[in-house]
């Protein structure tokens, strides 16, 4: 018997995903504070990924925010992210070795969405350039293709071959590997944002939030933020004790150690 396919979110949720991104994005304003007192970055570069359909000018507020934090913070600066089957990989590659060679130092990626799978496969393929991946509600899970409200949109947008699929990993790259997810999530179902397969290196982090407004989310920027400041060679896993228990539920899903 055939494991019953994941499917999209519930459409109180997808015609809800509107209003609470917009109160995601007005309670950064209350949270500014606390925020901008995170930890200052060591300067790496990192580079923000939009999701589908998406573009640079989406990001611009976490962009921003990165740069106050000291960090080289950039877009993709590849226009609006129309999907695997028009994007050429790899200018998106390119860059990301320009700024390895020109910093000297290695890049983390952080993608939404679609984006996130893009960071994933850029960081399998060149994991000596990529210092980590964080990837926002982004549907890398075995039933990626049945689990989304954009499924057909996409499909229609970007044309592609099911050998284009096999992009999908489901084991998390070979580098630190965070990925933070919502189970209030109205466009992909959140089960498929999980990481299920990974190393000692991986984990899930939920929050509380929409899918469009993962880029806004206070608790978001909180755990981009913790996560960017861990000194390279030396992860530890987020820690959800004291006040964070809060804001951030208990993960669904913990990954499963790959064997080597």
């Amino acid at each position: 018997m055939s494991p019953k396919k994941l499917r999209p979110p519930s459409m109180l949720l997808t015609l809800s995903e509107s209003a609470r991104a917009m109160s995601e994005q007005s309670a950064l304003f209350g949270s500014w504070p606390y925020l901008i007192n995170a930890p200052q970055g060591d300067g790496h570069p990192v580079v923000v990924i939009p999701g589908f359909v998406g573009r640079d000018i989406y990001n611009w507020q976490l962009i921003y925010h990165l740069r106050l934090l000291g960090y080289h913070a950039t877009g993709w600066k590849q226009g609006r992210n129309v999907g695997q089957g028009l994007l050429d990989k790899n200018v998106l590659i390119e860059r990301v070795k320009k700024l390895f060679s020109r910093n000297q130092r290695k890049v983390t990626l952080i993608g939404h969405s679609l984006g996130g799978i893009y960071a994933r496969e850029i960081a399998r393929e060149w994991p000596d350039e990529v210092r980590q991946v964080i990837t926002l509600s982004s549907p890398f899970g075995d039933e990626q293709h049945t689990a989304s409200r954009l499924n057909k949109l996409y499909n229609l947008i970007s044309p592609h071959s099911g050998e284009d699929d096999n992009a999908f990993w489901r084991e998390s790259p070979p580098v630190p590997t965070t990925a933070i997810y919502s189970r209030g999530d109205g466009i992909v179902n959140w089960r498929a944002t999980l990481q299920k397969v990974g190393h000692n290196q991986s984990e899930n982090i939920e929050v509380y939030g929409s899918h469009n407004g993962m880029t806004w989310n206070p608790a978001v920027w909180h755990v981009i933020a913790d996560r960017l400041s861990q000194a390279p060679y030396d992860w530890q896993p987020f820690e959800r004790k004291g006040w964070r228990r809060i804001p951030f539920p208990k993960p669904a899903w913990q990954p499963t150690i790959a064997p080597n």
